[in-house]
């Protein structure tokens, strides 16, 4: 059964914006944007990042949720899972009445052609498009440009009989929907490294090509079935979830390459090695921009907004983290007092409480970001009660 899909909107785009800029618009952010990216009151001086919060693809992907609300109001709408990796945002959706497929009532089995489905900025696998069409459900697409880009690199590499290997967290949704876009193909092939650590242990298999069994156990969970390291490794071509960090994505590119250099010599490489950068470009401003920040102003410590599991939103706190101490925040109600803030600590699991974080006395300034799934409003309650806790 062949599906209805919308992928560039519903021609609805005006009849939600009066409801887009309710839920999500600060006019705090508005007034420090225009002050420079400053705010101060009494004590407290904040400086804002120059490109913080919603980026383009999540902006058109929440935009396309609420016209599909308004297009089809008596259907049953559904998410595939988070849209966008904010909590706030995902609850204004079920609010509006939009299901996720990932809730334990919900039966994927029983959609059908009068089921409306929204697939998410992180795109879907080729599996799950599939059985959604199978099924006949409209699909409304908001996949992020970005990520068809990916998408569009490693279908070449499995086309020409390269491996991709993908820089990025091989449970997310994004590696998991660009990884099958490989397997599509006779000859494709993935494998995931999550960091350094990673690309070392495979780059050291590559030059010495040892203990093939160790190889396929340690990397199971992250590489294409069947995967065999002494067949799989010949020819590499790398690529990147969008929102991990620039200058590790750099790192892995460059051990990768020298790996290749060494196994096979630099008269081999270009037949046997590829890279394109597939960093998004929202990702890399916003990481831009927090280096700028802390390089220019006189900071005291740094607040980073942001779901805890979204990807790009860690790295900010990874980069903040090692140079000022950084608070990554879910929401503005984790500021819970001047002694007590609720956080996530870079590169941890879970959130934890600090105390004393706040100097009680005297000039204190913040400097402050979000993620690339953060709304203004969030952002703009943040600061207010910074400002409330500054006295």
């Amino acid at each position: 059964m062949n599906s209805l899909v919308f992928r560039k909107g519903l021609d609805l785009k005006g009849a939600v914006a009066a409801q887009l800029t309710e839920n999500y618009h600060s006019q705090v952010i508005e007034d420090i944007k225009a002050s420079d990216f400053t705010y101060r009151a009494g004590r407290l001086t904040i400086y804002l990042a120059r490109e913080f919060g919603f980026c383009y693809g999540v902006d058109r992907a929440v935009d396309y949720a609420y016209q599909a609300r308004q297009r089809f109001p008596d259907r049953r709408l559904f998410l595939t899972g988070e849209i966008i990796h904010n909590p706030h945002v995902n609850e204004r959706l079920r609010q509006l009445g939009i299901r996720f497929l990932t809730d334990d009532d919900v039966d994927q089995s029983s959609l059908g052609a009068q089921d409306v489905v929204i697939l998410p900025a992180f795109g879907v696998t080729v599996s799950d498009m599939l059985e959604l069409s199978r099924q006949g459900c409209t699909l409304v697409d908001t996949t992020c440009g970005s990520v068809l880009n990916v998408w569009k690199n490693v279908k070449r590499y499995a086309q020409d009989g390269f491996t991709s290997v993908i820089h990025g967290k091989f449970w997310h949704e994004e590696t998991r929907a660009t990884a099958s876009q490989t397997v599509e193909y006779p000859n494709g092939r993935y494998l995931v490294v999550l960091d350094l650590k990673d690309s070392e242990e495979v780059c050291a298999y590559i030059r010495l090509g040892r203990e093939p069994g160790r190889f396929i156990e340690r990397f199971q969970a992250s590489s294409s079935p069947g995967f065999d390291p002494d067949r799989d490794l010949q020819r590499i071509g790398l690529a990147n979830q969008t929102t991990m960090l620039m200058a590790e994505s750099l790192q892995v590119e460059a051990l990768f390459r020298q790996a290749m250099c060494d196994r096979y010599g630099e008269a081999e490489l270009a037949g046997r090695f590829r890279a394109f950068d597939t960093i998004c470009s929202a990702t890399q401003d916003r990481q831009d921009a927090v280096v700028v920040l802390l390089r220019d102003k006189p900071l005291d410590l740094m607040v980073v907004i942001g779901g805890y599991n979204s990807s790009n939103t860690c790295n900010l706190a990874r980069i903040c983290a090692q140079k000022i101490p950084t608070f990554h925040i879910a929401e503005p109600s984790c500021l819970e007092s001047p002694d007590s803030i609720r956080h996530h600590p870079a590169g941890s699991h879970d959130e934890v409480v600090a105390h004393n974080w706040l100097p009680p006395a005297g000039p204190v300034s913040i400097g402050l970001t979000s993620g690339a799934s953060t709304p203004d409003n969030l952002v703009g309650a943040a600061i207010e009660r910074l400002a409330s806790l500054c006295g």
